[in-house]
């Protein structure tokens, strides 16, 4: 048996100022900082030792993960960064507000964006398309650590997050589109040596 903890990055800046941030570099908010110590915390309280950590290339979901390991006092284990990971690029979209988005498009048009499964905003990517990057990413990287019955920790996005969620839980496209991950929310998988789910509880 393996622990996988997927966990969403703590509130950003951006998601402070209600901004499509997507590969954007955007630090935490305080906030943010917080939500990150107290998901060491839980994880603490759960007895949760790691043997490796991945997480995307992005400040926000790296920030997170140094935190969480500070608290956990566990520093020293290997760490992975790739874009794989990164949150969903929102193509035009990215640095607007998102009231300023339904004004210049329109509510439908946003909705459908940020909501279909495989419609992507001018010049970025739907949830399919992330999906297509972070997925192959897990069954090379995290699903061999699984196997061979490594604890492992997963700092990254909403969205990278999602596509992982849809494919541990076996969603459907309908049900991933009603799947929002909290920031700072550790969701913890037991997995079997085959990589499938045994046991999920949210902290």
């Amino acid at each position: 048996m393996a622990t996988l903890v997927l966990l969403r990055h703590g509130e950003s800046q951006w998601n402070l100022e209600n901004r499509f941030t997507g590969w954007v570099d955007v630090p935490l908010s305080p906030k943010g900082e917080e939500e990150a110590r107290q998901a060491g915390e839980k994880l603490k309280a759960a007895h949760i030792h790691f043997d490796v950590a991945f997480t995307s290339v992005l400040q926000r979901a790296n920030r997170t993960m140094e935190i969480v390991l500070d608290v956990l006092g566990q520093r020293g284990i290997p760490v992975e960064r790739d874009q794989a990971l990164n949150e969903r690029h929102y193509g035009d979209l990215q640095g607007l507000n998102k009231a300023e988005t339904a004004k210049k498009f329109g509510d439908e048009q946003v909705h459908i964006w940020r909501r279909s499964y495989d419609i992507a905003p001018p010049g970025g990517e739907s949830l399919k398309d992330t999906a297509a990057r972070t997925l192959p990413y897990y069954e090379a990287k995290i699903l061999p650590m699984v196997k061979a019955g490594k604890n492992i920790l997963v700092a990254a996005h909403g969205n990278s997050l999602r596509s992982m969620v849809m494919h541990l839980d076996q969603l459907t496209k309908e049900q991933v589109l009603e799947l929002n991950l909290g920031t700072g929310v550790p969701i913890v998988y037991e997995l079997d040596a085959d990589g499938r789910v045994k046991e999920k509880r949210i902290l």
